[in-house]
């Protein structure tokens, strides 16, 4: 089979940690033609550690390449929109890292570029990889735990913003804080495997309080940070939410619980998804299923792999292009998300329930 020609575009951790080593994995079937990134430093390390000699700094000079099949779009949340609809008119396939853009408007414009290019464009959710969600996402397709009619999720931090100072922090560039940085993730897994049900109703809140504390108390000797302070720009350098709390309603009267942070006073940082069926319930992070047998309540847990979740996403879309396998994470799936999300943030704002 030929190889699949690709191109990344943004060489940071994830781009490099997760993206090109998940390529370089597949060597037998990928061959990475070329990497883009704004950063000169952060190019030539990549360039040095793949072995790859097309590099460029500008994403549209890259896509002018003819031997360049498929991109994947590795870069700050504010530069998917542009840099995915560029690779799709150019008729290149894509895939594009969560989420899929700031705002639902941006994601619904991506999805009707990828339908027009007749190109693969998919959404990089990974934890829909995972061994365990793969597994319960069988058992729920047959029926093993009934009828789904609610849910509970979240990913909460004790302390964790991703990047201090950087582009994470910055509502312009990220369009949020944990709810669309960590908070997607979970979103996404538990309503795909709910069957992706249609939202109806948001309603939650948001909330800036442990930031506002560890950056004039605690990081004062980050000369970052401190210059920042200096500067009365602290709100400038972490603009959105450290926590989030929602409640989501779907057609068919099913309901969801979700709670995120980057930084909660809590034990420990944890991430969970519980779902609630007629017949059995599960959890995962173990994989375990709650029902009854001969009367009785039993638990079933379940032995899963551990392996990298992002590799095994980028084999899937080296897959879905070569032999028309049938994509696990399309990007439309994503715009439900987005939809979600936007009336979250709204609903905060307004301290009212937002209808879809």
């Amino acid at each position: 089979m030929k190889k699949l020609r690709v191109g990344v575009i943004g060489t940071g951790g994830i781009g490099v940690g997760a993206h090109l080593t998940g390529y370089e994995k597949l060597a037998d079937k990928v061959e990475i033609v070329a990497i883009c990134d704004i950063d000169e430093a952060k190019l030539t390390r990549a360039s040095k550690r793949f072995g790859v000699s097309q590099t460029f700094t500008d994403y549209n000079e890259m896509l002018q390449l003819k031997d360049l099949d498929a991109v994947d779009v590795c870069t700050p949340n504010y530069m998917h929109n542009p840099i995915s609809i560029a690779a799709l008119r150019a008729g290149k396939h894509v895939l594009c890292e969560k989420p899929l853009a700031l705002n639902a408007a941006q994601a619904e414009e991506m999805v009707e570029e990828g339908k027009k290019s007749g190109k693969l464009f998919m959404v990089g959710v990974n934890n829909r990889y995972r061994d365990e969600s793969q597994k319960l996402k069988k058992m729920i397709n047959r029926g093993e735990l009934g009828q789904i009619y609610a849910a509970r999720t979240g990913w909460v931090r004790r302390r964790g913003v991703p990047f201090w100072g950087d582009w994470f922090m910055e509502k312009a560039k990220a369009g949020g804080g944990p709810l669309i940085d960590i908070g997607v993730h979970m979103l996404d897994l538990t309503r795909w495997l709910m069957g992706n049900p249609k939202p109806v109703s948001v309603s939650g809140s948001t909330y800036h309080k442990i930031g506002d504390y560890r950056v004039t108390e605690w990081d004062k000797s980050d000369p970052v940070l401190a210059g920042a302070i200096a500067a009365g720009d602290q709100d400038k350098l972490y603009d959105v939410e450290d926590s989030a709390f929602a409640f989501v309603r779907f057609t068919g009267g099913i309901t969801l619980e979700l709670n995120v942070s980057w930084a909660l006073n809590i034990d420990k940082e944890h991430n969970y998804c519980e779902l609630y069926g007629d017949k059995a319930g599960s959890s995962l992070s173990p994989l375990t299923i709650y029902t009854e047998k001969d009367h009785s309540l039993v638990d079933y847990n379940f032995k899963t792999d551990n392996f990298e979740t992002h590799h095994a996403e980028i084999a899937h879309f080296v897959d879905c292009i070569q032999n028309g396998t049938q994509l696990i994470s399309p990007a439309q799936d994503a715009v439900e998300i987005m939809k979600i999300l936007d009336a979250l943030y709204k609903s905060a704002e307004t301290g009212s329930e937002v209808r879809l």
